[in-house]
């Protein structure tokens, strides 16, 4: 695994050039890429920034809106091949979204059903460009019981929807936030292998709230409270050799209020310390 930066994730507004900059900056071995961002700077160009700065392309977001009526979905998915185009050329392989873990309209088993399709065309689609896609599972009680019926927010929930849609390349975008929130433990993790991982988020819960009262919005940064046992989850992924990126997502207003180098200073600093408690290598 590698510490990967996505300057949107931690509050900080950053063009392709400024992210892959402070990037390499601090340290950290890889970045996201937006698609859109990258087609506008150049394919080319885009390939050489990274490989200048020696980082590598972390993953991007899924570029279809699948939570909507089908018009919608149906729209978004004519432009797939072309981004997926874009993200081959690129040599970016990781594509990632999140699933909310309920619906005011759908059944669970709808919902199932209905997303199991969605995703199956996005998948297909992706795999003959060799890419994956990763679906985040939302753990946090405070969002599920806003929905009339409750989805899937648990790992082993959403590795049933991933072997489901049945094409070999969807797995997790494993957040330590919704692992925590969903009640995971490590032993979960460790039956999971690098196949089964497509991307990493990592974070810290606020000290003195119970598990089923936090609020989804209102994260920490990693190592900040220990609430959430980082160094166990990092131990687990490191034996399995998930070789990914792992990118923190601290949902943190203070830091969208610093210098973007403050910022990715204290972000560069919280996941050495996380490192170093997991004892692996950065």
């Amino acid at each position: 695994m590698y510490a990967n930066l996505n300057t949107g994730a931690i509050g900080v507004r950053a063009d392709l050039e400024q992210q892959v900059h402070l990037a390499a900056k601090y340290g950290f071995k890889g970045c996201d890429i937006d698609l859109a961002a990258a087609e506008r700077f150049g394919i080319p160009q885009t390939v050489e920034l990274f490989a200048a700065n020696n980082l590598r392309m972390g993953g991007f977001g899924l570029p279809v809106e699948y939570r909507k009526d089908e018009a919608t979905f149906k729209s978004g998915i004519r432009e797939l091949p072309r981004w997926a185009g874009i993200a081959e050329e690129l040599g970016c392989h990781r594509c990632t979204t999140w699933v909310l873990p309920g619906s005011d309209e759908n059944s669970f088993d709808e919902q199932f059903r209905l997303l199991r399709g969605r995703f199956r065309d996005c998948a297909l689609i992706f795999r003959d460009h060799g890419i994956r896609l990763g679906l985040e599972f939302i753990g946090p009680k405070t969002l599920r019981d806003q929905f009339k019926h409750e989805f899937i927010y648990t790992l082993g929930g959403m590795l049933e929807l991933a072997e489901a849609i049945g094409t070999g390349n969807v797995g997790l975008l494993l957040d330590a936030w919704h692992w925590y929130t969903s009640g995971g433990d490590t032993e979960q993790l460790r039956r999971l292998t690098n196949d089964h991982i497509v991307y990493v988020h990592i974070n810290d819960a606020p000290a003195g709230i119970d598990r089923d009262q936090q609020v989804d919005n209102v994260r920490a940064l990693p190592m900040e409270t220990g609430v959430i046992d980082l160094p166990e989850f990092l131990r687990a992924l490191d034996d399995i050799d998930y070789d990914g990126p792992v990118t923190t997502e601290p949902f943190c207003a203070e830091l969208s209020k610093l210098h973007a180098d403050d910022a990715v200073t204290l972000v560069k600093q919280s996941m050495v310390r996380g490192w170093d408690a997991a004892d692996v290598a950065w």
